[in-house]
């Protein structure tokens, strides 16, 4: 379980330098951000949600280790997902809501066929999985819900912000 918490927090960890060069670059050439206390919000849960699952894990009394593979296999397939959004949009990808004021509609890679893969296809089964794989099985029940609420919010905020700034999102998400 310690290498795995480990390579869990490396990889997230991992792509804040990305969506921090990004957001610069969105920025410099115009984009505007969307929601920042919120983004704040849901950053500080995700954290949340690793540390206390974590915890939870190392308290548990019973490891189950067959619950631990199968959180382990959807963490994995949650990781390959992020990596096809990342690999998808590019430079617009960002932990933030940054509108580019020339931000194209995106129609490929997972965004074919889901409308936020980001959160459904990645962060969600990422939580689930990581809640799995540690055996937190009360940060799982309890945890994921309460990350709902700015995960909701999030999407709302960026649903509008699309909305407005984004030629064709009205007519392809109506």
């Amino acid at each position: 379980m310690n290498i795995f918490v480990a390579l869990a927090f490396i990889w997230r960890l991992g792509s804040v330098p990305v969506s921090s060069r990004n957001e610069k670059a969105l920025k410099r050439n115009g984009g505007r951000e969307v929601g920042a206390f919120n983004s704040a919000v849901l950053a500080l849960s995700h954290v949340a949600y690793y540390v206390v699952a974590t915890i939870e894990g190392i308290y548990n009394p019973v490891f189950n280790r067959s619950v631990s593979i199968i959180g382990i296999v959807i963490y994995i397939a949650a990781a390959a997902a992020l990596i096809s959004v990342v690999t998808t949009l590019g430079r617009l990808w960002t932990v933030k809501i940054i509108i580019n004021p020339i931000h194209p509609l995106i129609r490929s890679g997972l965004f074919s066929h889901f409308r936020h893969p980001n959160y459904f296809i990645s962060i969600v089964p990422e939580l689930i999985g990581f809640a799995l794989a540690v055996n937190a099985y009360w940060t799982l029940v309890v945890g994921l819900p309460l990350y709902f609420i700015p995960l909701i919010i999030r999407i709302r905020q960026e649903e509008a912000a699309m909305w407005e700034a984004v030629e064709g999102y009205k007519d392809r998400m109506s």
